[in-house]
């Protein structure tokens, strides 16, 4: 579940998160999540890890169409929704086109208590046409991979979802079992412990990780990690 640690209190940012609602312009659309907190803590809210990944991809113009990606710990489901309206956008300069035959197949997944309001925020954000494209689904961590085909995705994509060191195990072995050499991994992030560093350690002694952006404002690191030494351009 997409979920960080986070202590109540005054301020902007509390008041970010406690909000019923929150809005983001992306892949030239408007999108507006509900959020719960009181139900449903830290997974029913946007994180500046999520925002900031989202316009990493929009802005470098990665190509996800005809792309099979899936989403780790997807919380209000911003991410799997802005990658499934970028996957079915023309590249720059061509007149975009909602057309499923070309669009990424995208999978937005969550622990089980989650999955009615992710469901609810994805079904309200995506047209019609390309809502059968995006498939959210439940995924616990080392525990539910028999319903993923292993090695099937191109990409795997986390925002904030590396913070709980017992459950670093569990995601490596998940991050194992759907990648294969082709499949690219972002993870992104904010620092905030050793233990986040012990977890980028761990990764790196499966896969060749690099950092590929780093959001001052934000305090939001982007990394992207491949089996063995593969370092192949998007």
């Amino acid at each position: 579940m997409a979920l960080v640690p986070y202590e109540e209190g005054g301020g902007w940012a509390a008041r970010q998160l406690h909000s019923p609602s929150a809005t983001f312009h992306f892949a030239s659309r408007t999108i507006r999540l509900q959020q719960d907190w009181r139900r449903l803590g830290v997974a029913a809210v946007v994180w500046d890890a999520a925002v900031v990944l989202c316009a990493y991809l929009e802005m470098e113009g990665i190509d996800l169409r005809d792309r099979s990606v899936i989403e780790l710990g997807a919380g209000t489901g911003l991410l799997g929704i802005v990658v499934t309206l970028l996957g079915a956008k023309e590249p720059a300069g061509v007149r975009a086109l909602y057309s499923t035959s070309c669009s990424a197949r995208v999978t937005i997944t969550d622990r089980a208590a989650a999955l009615e309001f992710l469901e609810s925020n994805v079904q309200a954000n995506l047209p019609p046409e390309l809502r059968p494209r995006a498939v959210v689904k439940e995924l616990t961590w080392g525990k539910d991979l028999a319903n993923f085909p292993p090695g099937a995705f191109d990409f795997v994509l986390g925002a904030d979802i590396v913070y709980l060191e017992e459950t670093f195990a569990e995601l490596l072995e998940t991050l194992e079992h759907l990648c294969s050499e082709r499949t690219v991994i972002l993870l992104s992030c904010r620092i905030r412990y050793e233990r986040d560093l012990r977890f980028l350690k761990m990764l790196r002694e499966r896969f060749s990780v690099s950092e590929v952006h780093y959001e001052s404002s934000k305090d939001v690191h982007i990394y992207k990690a491949q089996r063995g030494s593969r370092k192949d351009d998007f």
